[in-house]
């Protein structure tokens, strides 16, 4: 690869695990319209917009819903949601993320957030980082959801540098392919058994360098 001549991340599941709070919002809206949602369902909506993920509830529930009625249950789910991530610190931060920022600084690597997540710039004021991006590009700035490569080619745009320079680090599936679909190299957090198509892969960001990145 070379030095990259920037990154950019995912929030959730690399930077911060908000997928509990968001498994929490649905199940509770499951119970509530009477039927179970499980965590093994809960792996359909990784990286999934908030209506689509709804939509997929609502099949594993078997129910039709009016679309009127699908936008008060996609409101009412993340109102809860909010109320979850409103009291999230710093201490939600997943382990090695703080030391590789710390790295891509001191190499003067710039670093932007892309993530389908409209609630990110909240997440990312709580847990103390938002000043910390050079760029941040959310769910309120983009229009095609991953596997669509828009989050990631508008954060190169922001950071003024090619797809081909710029390193993706991304836990789920679309997310890949939204990264090798922008032409940039990818690395995937988390299993290689689950994730397919990454350029590299990690268990957790503890395991990341910017050398390793280099090689």
């Amino acid at each position: 690869m070379g030095k990259p001549h920037a990154v950019i991340f995912d929030l959730d599941g690399v930077i911060v695990d908000t997928a509990k709070h968001h498994f929490q919002a649905w199940k509770q809206l499951a119970d509530e319209l009477g039927f179970n949602f499980t965590e093994e369902d809960n792996e359909r909506l990784k990286g999934v917009s908030r209506m689509d993920s709804l939509n997929i509830l609502l099949e594993i529930g078997g129910l039709n819903k009016s679309e009127s009625e699908k936008q008060e249950l996609a409101a009412r789910k993340n109102k809860r949601y909010v109320e979850a991530i409103s009291v999230m610190d710093e201490s939600e931060i997943l382990p090695g993320v703080l030391r590789f920022l710390q790295e891509l600084k001191e190499h003067n690597i710039p670093y932007a957030l892309g993530s389908a997540s409209k609630n990110a710039p909240l997440i990312l004021k709580q847990i103390g980082l938002y000043e910390k991006f050079n760029a941040i590009v959310d769910g309120n700035s983009i229009s095609k959801a991953k596997p669509d490569p828009e989050v990631f080619l508008r954060g190169a745009e922001e950071l003024s540098v090619t797809p081909g320079n710029c390193v993706v680090f991304e836990d789920a599936q679309s997310g890949i392919e939204a990264g090798k679909a922008a032409g940039m190299y990818v690395v995937g957090v988390g299993d290689s058994a689950v994730l397919a198509g990454a350029d590299d892969y990690i268990r957790t960001m503890e395991e990341m360098t910017v050398s390793r990145l280099e090689k």
